[in-house]
């Protein structure tokens, strides 16, 4: 059960990475109410992920899944460059988290 409230946790800090930069510096309401609601549930769902994952563990595959996943939603709906260096580095990422979660 940790493993899902942690990919969840993860699916949530996207949600609240992408919505922070929606908010346009806390000016816009909505945004900024999406971001604190969805912040809130990532943090209690990695809690509840750390009750039994390592904190090393559970703490990279959140950032992970965060990081690779505001990266490709901002590739696909908010128009940032791809390139072959950022193709590598989320590649490298995600190499970790595969690494991380077999160790």
């Amino acid at each position: 059960m940790a493993w899902i409230y942690l990919l969840f946790a993860g699916l949530l800090e996207i949600i609240w990475a992408v919505a922070m930069k929606q908010s346009a510096g806390f000016t816009r309401m909505w945004p900024t109410a999406i971001m604190g609601v969805a912040m809130i549930g990532s943090f209690g769902l990695l809690a509840l992920a750390m009750r039994t994952l390592p904190l090393g563990t559970a703490y990279v595959i959140w950032t992970g899944i965060g990081a690779v996943g505001a990266f490709l939603v901002g590739i696909m709906f908010l128009g940032e460059t791809l390139t072959a260096a950022r193709i590598f580095a989320a590649g490298l990422i995600v190499t970790g988290l595969i690494t991380m979660k077999l160790a």
